[in-house]
């Protein structure tokens, strides 16, 4: 059986992260094992800690005010993922701009709330909440240079309804990101 090694990054309260880990770690598929090689997180006192603790799974916890420079802490980063032996590094809710050291270096998909190319950036829910599109969604996307502009791998969307509220929408937003993003990564490393 082959053995599928991925490392997941976070910073906040982990809700992607416990999805991965409950559907993905040590979970046989037809063509491979995935296994959940590290997790790191860049926020000492992230929900998402106790999250990954309770998958056996200690969370490297690498704090980027302790750096210098962006670069300095790419640097940790990039040797950490290739210490674990990851081939894939999956971003869940991590919120850190990444250094071309980074992207040059690290296979990374990340996961945006929002149909890309369209509401780019930290405010996206509310930005594709406000506009007169009649749908909305999310995007898994590999991490390059540009902010959330790297190839598109899945998108999935659902109809804008009259009178939903903010917290409505935001929500039936987190829902698809708990189902999509969890599947991607299965699909693109469950191949023959």
């Amino acid at each position: 059986m082959v053995i599928k090694k991925i490392a997941i990054l976070f910073s906040g309260e982990g809700s992607n992260l416990e999805k991965l880990l409950a559907a993905l770690h040590n979970k046989v598929f037809e063509h491979c094992k995935i296994e959940v090689a590290t997790t790191i997180c860049n926020r000492p006192n992230a929900a998402g800690i106790e999250k990954s603790r309770s998958y056996g799974i200690e969370p490297l916890i690498l704090d980027h005010t302790l750096y210098g420079s962006r670069e300095a802490f790419d640097e940790a980063l990039v040797e950490a993922i290739h210490h674990s032996g990851a081939e894939l590094t999956v971003l869940a809710g991590f919120m850190r701009f990444l250094t071309p050291y980074f992207t040059k270096q690290v296979k990374a998909i990340n996961l945006h709330p929002s149909l890309l190319p369209l509401f780019k950036g930290g405010n996206a829910i509310k930005e594709s909440f406000d506009s007169p599109m009649k749908v909305a969604g999310i995007s898994v996307h590999y991490v390059s240079e540009e902010l959330d502009g790297g190839e598109i791998i899945a998108q999935r969307c659902f109809e804008k309804v009259e009178g939903m509220n903010l917290e409505t929408f935001e929500a039936k937003i987190h829902a698809l990101e708990h189902e999509l993003l969890p599947e991607t990564v299965k699909n693109l490393l469950n191949r023959n």
